[in-house]
């Protein structure tokens, strides 16, 4: 079991870093607005909570929203062109956590629970490339109608794995720690369980809150 001065110096050190995204990188769930576009945001919202609290794998998380939202394709784009995913600040301005990282050199990843269009549009808003985007990608018919969803691995819990192909790196594995944020959502289950707990991204550059 790693320790939180190890998970500390892990991170220090590391030459790539996954984020998660939904209340985190953005302060929101994109699943949720996706739903209230739809009209369903009642049906979805306990879904979310229970997802969120791990009661349920992600697979069925997943296929529990869809059944409710049925997005078209249409519906998506005006999630985004009209109610944007709002990026959580302390990432993206006063600290400047992804770009600081990134000038350092470390490769950095969004691993989502959410959908790649919506999670692609985040990742421009900071700069990290397509590439570097593990989430599902919606599937639509021709007339824009939804036809499906193909489910990307990394939500699998085997992101390592893939970074380590596409990293070329045999020293990337699981760890049986993670550091947990609660700056936009407090989930107690999360923070009992995260060796290293911030709720402010600068934490993560080890410097003072202002």
């Amino acid at each position: 079991m790693i320790s939180h001065s190890e998970l500390r110096k892990l991170f220090y050190s590391a030459d790539a870093v996954c984020f998660d995204v939904d209340s985190t990188v953005i302060s929101e769930e994109g699943i949720g607005e996706l739903a209230k576009i739809c009209g369903v945001e009642d049906a979805v919202s306990e879904m979310t909570w229970r997802a969120m609290g791990g009661a349920v794998s992600f697979k069925v998380a997943l296929t529990e929203h869809l059944a409710p939202i049925q997005p078209s394709r249409e519906q998506v784009q005006r999630l985004i062109a009209e109610h944007p995913p709002h990026l959580t600040p302390s990432i993206s301005k006063r600290s400047r956590c992804s770009s600081r990282l990134q000038e350092r050199n470390v490769q950095v990843f969004l691993i989502s629970g959410g959908f790649r269009s919506i999670v692609e549009h985040v990742a421009s808003k900071l700069n990290i490339p397509a590439t570097n985007v593990f989430a599902s990608r919606l599937k639509f018919y021709f007339n824009g109608k939804m036809s499906g969803v193909r489910d990307h691995p990394g939500q699998r819990g085997e992101a390592p794995t893939l970074l380590k192909k596409k990293k070329k790196k045999k020293k990337i594995g699981k760890l049986d720690a993670f550091i947990g944020f609660g700056g936009n959502v407090i989930r107690q289950q999360v923070k009992d369980n995260a060796k290293w707990y911030i709720t402010d991204f600068v934490e993560l550059l080890g410097e003072p809150k202002e």
